[in-house]
């Protein structure tokens, strides 16, 4: 018994009787209290790893390499794409950049917003250049949102999800990105500031105002609503950088009524005779986004603000055979999973960009009719006891299945 009291602790010296336990080793002991240190130490150790590594990828991603990467997965629009690649870009610098120099600049953040018809790829890339980072990425969508004390989601439920996205990690939320979709679903109901509450429209603007310049906000951690009782987790929203996405369907009214506008005297900036009006939205200006009905406070904090191009007969060929993820593709792996070879004739594919042209859907018409064509065949060959080995959907196939279904009825109407 006696022997017991002289065990101590092999790191700090402390007597077994001072200490709550001791854990015994080959050769010496460990207390509780050294036990605990010695966590902290490598965890702060792990965690300083993580940011330099992390760090160090960052740097790699230079403009053109953001912009290859999303070449692989979206048809065109090259000049949207460099716009977010370098705002990308720029973003990693200012959040990896630990130079000061003698002057004091401080790089501030270049908020995005784009502007396409529905179908042009504005949420696709957003999801491609998630898989491409390595900060911490979400998408919102902005038709949920109103404003505080109302129905619906408060605008820092936007930066609940980017939490939730950095397994709430408060630093790395604070260098991350948000996409914030169907922004136009929030433009005020006119053009004249409202006297009456407008809860989903102009009241959210005003809310995302301090989000997006950057200020200290309280985010609910499960997002929801807010709760006085609630316990909430401040985020810094200075180095977050926000894209923003938009159809504003009507806009080219907005842009044409402009353009046609008669300058007095020479200075009138774009001549009448060079104008694309099969294109008008590669004119916008926030000067259409204010008339569309976005606050002007809120233009000013998206100062990059960029369009994509409306998809043409061309392009939408291209997005159902080349993209990595191109849908062709995935219904060949999906009839691969049943033994079978799937083989689409180029007439049908030229039958599917006619019938989404019609459809004035861009992409996504792409898919509705994919799965009207092929609908019966993805139904009988699964149930086939000997399957064939090779199916061919030809031309006659093709318009047989898109004249039997309902979307044709409905064209027709």
């Amino acid at each position: 018994m006696a022997k017991e009291n002289y065990i101590k602790c092999s790191f700090c010296g402390r007597d077994k009787r001072e200490a709550k336990m001791l854990i015994a080793g080959q050769n010496g002991h460990i207390c509780e209290l050294c036990v605990a240190e010695a966590y902290k130490i490598v965890s702060a150790d792990i965690e300083i790893s993580k940011k330099e590594s992390a760090k160090q990828t960052l740097t790699l991603l230079k403009p053109a390499a953001i912009k290859k990467y999303l070449d692989d997965y979206i048809i065109g629009q090259d000049d949207a794409k460099k716009v977010l690649s370098v705002a990308v870009y720029n973003h990693f610098k200012r959040i990896t950049s630990t130079v000061k120099t003698e002057d004091e600049i401080e790089i501030e953040k270049s908020n995005v917003i784009l502007v396409g018809e529905t179908g042009t790829g504005k949420t696709l890339m957003a999801r491609t250049i998630a898989k491409l980072l390595n900060v911490p990425f979400c998408i919102a969508d902005a038709t949920v949102l109103t404003e505080a004390g109302y129905v619906g989601e408060d605008v820092e439920s936007v930066l609940t999800r980017l939490l939730q996205a950095a397994n709430y990690d408060v630093e790395s939320t604070e260098r991350g990105i948000v996409f914030i979709d169907e922004i136009d679903k929030i433009a005020r109901k006119s053009d004249n500031p409202s006297i009456t509450r407008d809860v989903s429209g102009e009241g959210v603007q005003q809310a995302l105002l301090k989000l997006l310049e950057g200020s200290v906000v309280n985010v609910p951690p499960q997002g929801g609503r807010k709760h006085p009782d609630a316990k909430m987790i401040q985020v810094n929203t200075k180095n977050v950088l926000f894209i923003c996405g938009g159809a504003f369907d009507g806009i080219e009214k907005k842009i044409a009524s402009r353009l046609n506008t008669q300058a007095i005297g020479f200075s009138n900036s774009i001549s009448t005779a060079e104008i694309d009006k099969a294109n008008l939205l590669q004119y916008v200006s926030p000067q259409d986004l204010k008339s569309f009905g976005l606050i002007p406070e809120l233009i000013g904090r998206l100062p990059v603000l960029t369009y994509l191009q409306p998809l043409d007969a061309a392009t939408l060929r291209s997005i159902l055979t080349e993209p990595k993820n191109a849908l062709i593709k995935q219904y060949q792996r999906l009839f691969e999973m049943e033994g079978v070879k799937l083989e689409v004739t180029d007439d049908v594919l030229g039958l599917i960009v006619e019938k989404a042209i019609e459809f004035k859907l861009g992409a996504r018409g792409l898919r509705s009719i994919c799965e009207v064509i092929m609908l019966d065949a993805m139904y009988d060959i699964p149930s086939e006891e000997n399957p064939k080995k090779k199916f061919t959907i030809d031309l006659a196939y093709g318009k047989e299945k898109l004249e039997k279904s309902k979307l044709a009825k409905l064209m027709a109407a």
